[in-house]
């Protein structure tokens, strides 16, 4: 498999998804003597089992890809790729999906507080940052989209968002994957 300029891949929940972008970042790092990989996770451990989740991924990803350094941004997403982008550098971005969660829905914020509405003016940024990275950029997120429609208008209005958020970086990106089972299908492949 070949490394592509800028890949997004989505799935649903378990479906290999954060696999496959460890996969990618092994195979960089194993590419080279002085390639780097950095993964920019966006998970914040708001609660215990979260905690939990966050710990147990650490870990499996230590085992699977060692040299693979990790970087906490869940919000200034394009700046975090700005920064640790460089040629010799494979960016993993892991994920999309939560950090729209953190723009769209605070934890901190009041309980009842309707969606914050996400714009171009949010989306802009992270689209111009994976255009212009001068190193590979992998990102994974959700494809929540396929099942029946949710009953509340918050849940209505995330999948609405989370949508053309996976459109628009899937336009923007060389490569798009979807994983189901753990098997990848490719869906665009212009690298």
């Amino acid at each position: 498999m070949t490394i592509a300029k800028s890949e997004l891949i989505l799935g649903g929940q378990k479906s290999g998804k954060s696999r496959r972008a460890e996969l990618l970042a092994r195979q960089w790092l194993d590419q080279r003597l002085g390639h780097r990989a950095v993964l920019i996770a966006t998970a914040q451990p708001w609660d215990d089992e979260m905690r939990q989740r966050i710990a147990r991924h650490q870990a499996d990803r230590a085992e699977r890809v060692p040299g693979m350094a990790t970087v906490e941004e869940p919000l200034a997403l394009a700046e975090a790729i700005q920064k640790h982008s460089q040629p010799d550098t494979l960016v993993v971005v892991d994920c999309l999906t939560l950090w729209l969660t953190n723009r769209l829905m605070p934890a901190d914020s009041e309980k009842n507080r309707s969606l914050t509405p996400v714009n171009s003016a949010v989306e802009a940024p992270l689209l111009i940052a994976i255009s212009q990275a001068p190193g590979p950029v992998v990102l994974v997120g959700n494809e929540i989209g396929l099942g029946v429609i949710p009953m509340g208008r918050e849940v209505r209005a995330f999948v609405d968002a989370l949508g053309k958020l996976n459109q628009d970086v899937a336009a923007t990106c060389q490569r798009v994957t979807l994983m189901a089972a753990g098997l990848p299908l490719t869906l665009k492949d212009a690298a």
